[in-house]
């Protein structure tokens, strides 16, 4: 019943702070985790608080992670080999800009603009401190009009 009534709004969340491919996977493992914490859930939050807050955290372990395999290749490989052109395109989409920003960045964007969550619900899933978060909100609302200006 949990999942039926949160899989898409987390769902949603991870796919626009990981990446569409990503997000079933962390969905997946966001419910695993919170079913075996479940006893620790001590309510002082609401329910969807908490289990977006898991999701942050799974999201961060696997951004962690990715990033030391993205190291190993890159120690292994011919650094000129993996050079990427520049875009020739004048003007980003949206879902382009959300993905050049800071994951933090992204994540409370999505949250608190995207998702409707207060900037009180989204610094408690971040856990990151209030002020911080309306920073991060405000640099990704900036970054992002200029990306699309």
């Amino acid at each position: 019943m949990l999942v039926a009534r949160h899989e898409k709004a987390l769902r949603a969340f991870l796919g626009r702070v990981a990446g569409a491919d990503a997000a079933d996977e962390l969905a997946q493992q966001s419910f695993v985790k919170a079913w075996q914490s479940a006893g620790r859930f001590r309510g002082e939050a609401g329910f969807s608080t908490w289990l977006h807050a898991i999701a942050w955290r799974c999201f961060l372990d696997s951004a962690r992670a990715g990033r030391r395999e993205a190291r190993k290749r890159e120690a292994a490989a011919d650094l000129g080999d993996d050079v990427e052109a520049p875009s020739s395109e004048p003007r980003l989409d949206l879902a382009r800009a959300l993905e050049r920003l800071a994951p933090v960045e992204r994540a409370a964007l999505v949250l608190c603009e995207g998702h409707g969550w207060s900037h009180g619900e989204a610094a408690a899933i971040l856990s990151i401190p209030l002020g911080t978060l309306k920073s991060h909100v405000l640099r990704a609302k900036r970054k992002c009009r200029a990306m699309l200006s």
